[in-house]
């Protein structure tokens, strides 16, 4: 009988592997012959695990290829480079009939509750779909009575089955959105920003409703947010995206607590507190410029031309340099380590 070291237990844990995944979009010129003369660099080398159980926040400005990592992962945009692994299973190598089943495994909560649900269908239709694409419900009844337990599960009454998406308020919306990822009792749901379109008393609601089933059905979270007090709140480990990299990934209350790169410093000190005392002492930190265009990104160390305390060595380093971990748990840029 053999046993496994610590190493060996955190692997057989993890439910997802990317690494170094990249997504370039071509820019093309020409109106017969089309040539590609750029490319836009929305997700450019970034590596990271999410364990079985756990919510992973991915946090940034808008624009920094959150939501782009996020379709890559379920691959609804094909990776122009990278490995995504889903139980070991290399999903950049799947077929599109590989992929189909594979997404009773994989869902997601889109960010609008607006237009991400068919006006044409009602909730009972949107809810019960996957389960007639999948075939996992076997005659009228058993159907019928799958998508009352959905509903009912995230708080909705069953009658509203006959009801259509623009009789519904947003919260209501994304909670149909919700019913509709968990029809197929999948393992692994991303949730691209699933409460930024809400009110902030529902955006508690939801939060709680997602913790909920999340304990209840034993579902791994990808959670896509730009609000750091949210994704506090819900996550186990975060991890900070600039211009498409990771700069930092930790523990939620290290990187509350203790944040090194410059960027994640600056996201924190703009979250507000409730306590105006507090909140009118506390140091604000102001980045200058704009962020790059992914189009053109700048050279060596991708936050350079923000950064407050650029050095030589950032223009001539490398943006792919990766993390190095500055303490257990928690890995930040190398550029980056010492500017703070």
């Amino acid at each position: 009988m053999t046993t496994q070291t610590k190493d060996e237990a955190i692997k057989t844990d993890t439910l997802l592997e990317v690494k170094n995944l990249k997504m370039h979009f071509p820019v093309t010129a020409g109106i017969v012959f089309q040539r590609e003369v750029a490319s836009i660099k929305a997700v450019d080398d970034i590596s990271f695990d999410v364990l079985r159980g756990e919510t992973f926040g991915l946090v940034g400005e808008s624009g920094c290829g959150k939501t782009t990592t996020g379709r890559c992962i379920l691959q609804l945009n094909t990776p122009t480079a990278g490995s995504i692994k889903f139980e070991g299973q290399e999903l950049t190598e799947f077929s599109n009939s590989e992929m189909r089943s594979m997404r009773k495994e994989m869902q997601v909560i889109f960010q609008d509750p607006y237009s991400s649900l068919n006006p044409r269908m009602t909730t009972g239709g949107i809810v019960g779909e996957p389960l007639v694409v999948h075939g996992l419900v076997d005659g009228k009844n058993e159907y019928r009575d799958r998508v009352e337990e959905l509903l009912t599960n995230v708080g909705l009454n069953p009658y509203m089955a006959e009801r259509y998406p623009h009789e519904f308020s947003g919260g209501q919306r994304q909670r149909i959105g919700v019913a509709r990822a968990l029809s197929v009792n999948p393992k692994f749901i991303v949730c691209d920003e699933p409460v930024s379109a809400l009110d902030v008393s529902i955006q508690a609601q939801l939060i709680n409703l997602l913790e909920e089933l999340q304990e209840q059905l034993k579902l791994t979270y990808l959670f896509i947010a730009h609000d750091l007090s949210v994704v506090r709140h819900i996550s186990n480990r975060v991890a900070v995206m600039y211009l498409g990299h990771i700069v930092e990934i930790a523990d939620r209350d290290e990187i509350y607590a203790n944040p090194i790169h410059p960027y994640t410093r600056a996201l924190l000190s703009a979250v507000p507190i409730p306590d105006p005392v507090i909140d009118a002492q506390r140091e604000r930190i102001l980045l200058a410029g704009d962020v790059p265009s992914p189009l053109n990104p700048p050279s060596g160390c991708v936050f350079r031309t923000r950064c407050p305390n650029p050095t030589d060595e950032c223009k001539e380093g490398n943006s792919t340099m990766g993390l190095i971990e500055a303490s257990p748990g928690h890995w930040v840029d190398q550029c980056c380590v010492n500017c703070g």
